[in-house]
């Protein structure tokens, strides 16, 4: 694999900026029926059936009315998509927070299925599958040595609850094959990452996207945190692209007293609905901190929108993405669907904090990677706003509209020694792989250490910041760590972390040094 780090940041930021358009869904009621009103739209279905009936050669005219349905989106706003039906149940899995399977976590090594950790009390752990099994055959279809993409990978594993497969396991450690018989079954796909108490009494959650369970999930955590004593609270949506908005209102009002403004919505009729906070807030004392970025959209930009206007809580971080639009979704027979914008949202105090896309989609994701090039992603004064656009807070502080949420306390990217590449290359999936890749050569490496003795080991070695150069290098990547070895050092103990003892783990290790966390410690 040869790479150009010069584009790593860009590359990376595209792929998160690809989940806010799937991923920044606003939930409005569905409405799926709608009648033929005008010639264009009788023109449009004519000639797809004439096509289908005499066109001379075959053709798929499903694949023609998808390119036609994507035409006609391309000409709207960014956040106006058409879902593929082979796309469409990925993504409401995602955003209805579960799925049924055997509840494992995967990598595709080489040529086999290795299981990275089996999900805590899932099937699969519950049926004795450990972490570096390789998983030959599901039932009798074979899915070694044959690299099949994860899709596939999934849809073999995948199946209703209460069914039974049957897994072909090799266990390295074992040195032998075993058959495992395994019942499918519910399996979370959290969007809460974790709940954790930091010094000073501050609970720390952090949620990676807004799902039909996150209410439940961010409660049970404040629930925890309370209970341990938590008096200030850090809210962490960095590279929450969004999801739905009832769930973020839902957040906000546990955090807001009676009756504050949370967000209204607008439409193209002029329809104002406006959403109040109620007097069941469970956190409505107590400091509260929002953490923001770059790729923060959506239904996140609501929840620090509301925070910021009435003067609630402090928004930590870079300017987010700039999401103010709605989305309604339209499902057709055939499983796919439409997203169309149907109104825009407003914070407390007034302002749409959506940018500009009149210049096209291109340019519009592409405001998103010049932040790098401009210079605001490192020093608050190249932030770009537009000074006509001031609103003001309850308490006369200034906010700004027209382009993302401004934070009251700016945190440049973590980078060390400008080398912005590795600091985003240490968040991509390579670092969990060459994890993965040495604890399969030597898991015993790690055999009965409590989780105080790993950090010891970890910190005192140099073995696999080592390693990890080598395999970097071996990948084509041209990237040295010779001036960021704290940095590296840190998220490789925190990825073994994650792998040996759990999420919680990793976030206990990443957030020690993390700049936005000191920043409100100190």
């Amino acid at each position: 694999m040869n790479f150009n780090t010069k584009y790593l940041p860009i590359l990376i930021f595209s792929t998160l900026a690809l989940g806010v358009v799937l991923g920044g869904m606003l939930n409005f009621p569905n409405t799926a029926d709608y009648h033929v009103k005008n010639n264009s739209k009788s023109k449009l279905n004519k000639l797809i059936d004439f096509i289908d009936n005499e066109y001379v050669d075959d053709v798929n005219t499903d694949s023609i009315v998808d390119l036609t349905v994507d035409n006609i989106l391309a000409r709207l706003d960014p956040h106006s998509v058409y879902i593929p039906a082979s796309d469409h149940q990925e993504v409401m899995e995602s955003m209805k927070g579960n799925f049924v399977g055997i509840g494992v976590n995967f990598y595709m090594y080489k040529d086999s299925v290795a299981v990275i950790k089996p999900v805590e009390n899932g099937p699969s752990a519950k049926a004795g599958i450990k972490s570096g099994d390789r998983i030959l055959y599901a039932d009798k279809t074979k899915l070694y040595g044959r690299k099949l993409p994860t899709d596939s990978l999934f849809s073999k594993l995948k199946g209703t609850v209460g069914s039974d497969i049957e897994l072909t396991i090799y266990r390295k450690s074992d040195r032998k094959k075993l058959k495992v018989k395994i019942k499918r079954d519910v399996i979370p796909l959290k969007s809460v990452d974790v709940a954790l108490l930091l010094e000073n009494a501050t609970g720390y959650i952090k949620i990676n996207r807004f799902a039909e369970t996150t209410y439940n999930e961010f409660m049970a955590g404040l629930s925890k945190l309370k209970q341990q004593g938590a008096k200030s609270l850090i809210i962490d949506v960095r590279d929450n692209g969004g999801g739905y908005m009832e769930e973020a209102i839902a957040i906000t009002d546990e955090l807001l007293p009676d009756k504050q403004l949370i967000v209204f919505t607008k439409n193209k009729n002029g329809n104002i609905n406006k959403t109040f906070a109620t007097s069941a807030g469970n956190f409505e004392k107590g400091n509260v901190f929002v953490l923001i970025n770059e790729n923060s959209a959506s239904a996140s930009e609501i929840l620090a929108g509301a925070i910021q206007d009435n003067d609630r809580g402090t928004i930590i971080g870079r300017r987010s993405f700039g999401k103010g639009l709605v989305q309604q979704e339209m499902d057709f027979t055939d499983g796919s669907s439409v997203r169309l914008t149907i109104a825009r949202y407003y914070t407390p105090t007034g302002r749409s904090i959506q940018k500009p896309y009149s210049k096209g989609k291109e340019a519009y994701f592409k405001e998103s990677e010049a932040r790098f090039g401009n210079g605001e992603l490192y020093e608050k004064d190249s932030i770009k706003v537009s000074d006509t656009i001031k609103f003001k807070t309850k308490k006369g502080k200034i906010v700004y509209g027209g382009g993302g949420i401004v934070p009251d306390v700016f945190v440049p990217l973590e980078v060390e020694h400008g080398n912005e590449s590795t600091a985003y290359l240490l968040q991509s999936g390579i670092v969990g792989n060459f994890v993965f890749e040495q604890l399969d050569k030597n898991r015993s490496a790690f055999k009965g250490l409590t989780f105080e003795q790993f950090k010891v080991k970890m910190e005192g070695t140099e073995v696999y910041f080592n390693a990890f150069q080598k395999f970097i290098f071996g990948n084509g990547l041209d990237l040295n760590f010779g001036k960021s070895k704290a940095l590296v050092k840190r998220y490789l103990s925190a990825e073994f972390a994650r792998q040996l003892y759990g999420e919680s783990s990793y976030y206990e290790i990443v957030l020690k040094e993390d700049a936005m966390i000191k920043a409100i410690l100190k």
